[in-house]
């Protein structure tokens, strides 16, 4: 089965009361799906609204949830910045809306293919994060997804890896209807606009509470770590399925080295980690599955023991450095641990097992700096080209295809 298909008959016994969706490459064989489940009436009372725009689509989200009923859209790469001035609405509302978003690349240039820079530019908008590593992960999460929004209140992205997965056709095991039915309630809204026992919500705050207000939204979304174990765990008594909660590891109990990274991805990895281990090399991979909240204490712990940790970042912020390597690196900043910041797969290039082994087998040998952010798959002879002909000074380090110190100043010092 597509994993799209998958994610669509998942998200249909899940018995949302509104769907609203705009179609935007990868995720749009998800909402046609739902169109045709819907039309089939195998959703029950649902309404689908086809929408004008990626911003009409949470709109509607936000007004479906905030009267009561249970909420879905699904997007990707530029549809959700579209969507980024409602989003802080949805946290901010605490409404338990989840969402699809089939990662892609950020434009401009134009580019359809898969990776993280659409829901890292949203990581702070108050919405848990969780990470699919494969087509029956994105089946088990979205159905959690609904569970865990409900419970806490708080809207939940349930990311997938545009085309990688999302067009990928493999074996998945839906859950059936009666045990989706026996782990996630019918939706009993924390708070529901009534025009019969009307009250108010998202009223305006001013300064003497703002603050007040946020640093509750806060609280509550580091509520959802302890939530987002307690639904893995519940999920495996009903279903039978573990999935992990916040994180996931393999072969990682006696490594000495370990692969960090988030969604697909670690198919691959843990090919490699194989590789390594038959050769005697002591290798694991980490899965982050709730990359928002961040799992502070839980990639510590599961991390210590471990001498290097290699991150694999699919997206980067510009001017900066990395992104799921700077959340690493808060959780390990009392370790003696040595980070090797890594960019790679934008755009959709692809993460092969050999690109891989050459990377780990560059770390193994000392080749790659811990004090740098490295881009093991850049073409360095195009980048100089192109440097060369703007006249711009060529820094030293864009021979081995990183950025120094010298380039990202006192954050890599």
């Amino acid at each position: 089965m597509e994993g799209s298909r998958a994610v669509a008959e998942a998200v249909a016994m899940c018995r949302p009361g509104v769907i609203a969706a705009y179609p935007i490459s990868p995720q749009t064989h998800i909402v046609e799906a739902l169109s045709d489940l819907v039309s089939l009436g195998r959703v029950g009372t649902c309404r689908y609204l086809m929408v004008e725009s990626e911003f009409a689509a949470m709109s509607a989200c936000i007004g479906a949830s905030a009267a009561g009923a249970r909420a879905y859209t699904a997007t990707a790469s530029q549809g959700l910045l579209f969507m980024s001035e409602a989003l802080p609405n949805a946290s901010g509302l605490r409404l338990p809306i989840v969402m699809t978003v089939a990662n892609r690349a950020l434009g401009a240039p134009i580019n359809i293919w898969n990776d993280h820079s659409d829901a890292m530019s949203q990581r702070d908008a108050g919405w848990l994060q969780l990470f699919a590593a494969s087509n029956q992960d994105a089946v088990d999460l979205h159905v959690q997804a609904f569970a865990l929004a409900e419970e806490l209140s708080v809207p939940v992205m349930v990311c997938m890896d545009g085309f990688v997965l999302t067009h990928a056709v493999e074996e998945v095991d839906l859950p059936s209807q009666e045990q989706v039915d026996a782990f996630l309630p019918p939706f009993a809204p924390a708070q529901v606009l009534d025009p019969d026992d009307p009250i108010t919500i998202g009223a305006m705050v001013g300064p003497e509470a703002f603050t007040e207000v946020k640093f509750l939204e806060a609280h509550r979304q580091l509520q959802a770590l302890d939530a987002v174990q307690e639904s893995a765990d519940r999920y495996l008594h009903v279903v039978g399925r573990d999935t992990g909660g916040l994180t996931t590891s393999y072969r990682l109990d006696d490594a000495d080295v370990a692969v960090v990274a988030l969604g697909s991805v670690l198919g691959a990895a843990a090919d490699v980690v194989d590789d390594l281990r038959a050769a005697g090399v002591p290798v694991g991979t980490l899965g982050v599955t709730c990359f928002r909240p961040w799992p502070l204490d839980e990639i510590r712990e599961a991390l210590s023991g471990v001498s290097r940790v290699i991150v694999l970042n699919r997206a980067f912020s510009v001017g900066s450095g990395s992104i799921l390597g700077a959340d690493v690196r808060l959780s390990l900043a009392a370790e003696q641990t040595r980070v090797y910041d890594v960019v790679l797969g934008l755009g959709g290039r692809p993460v092969t097992r050999a690109v891989l082994r050459r990377l780990l087998d560059d770390v193994l040998d000392g080749q790659v700096s811990d004090r740098a952010l490295s881009f093991p798959d850049l073409d360095v002879d195009l980048v100089v080209r192109e440097l060369d002909r703007e006249g711009t000074d060529r820094p030293q380090a864009v021979t081995r295809g990183e950025l120094g110190a010298d380039e990202w100043g006192k954050a890599w010092t």
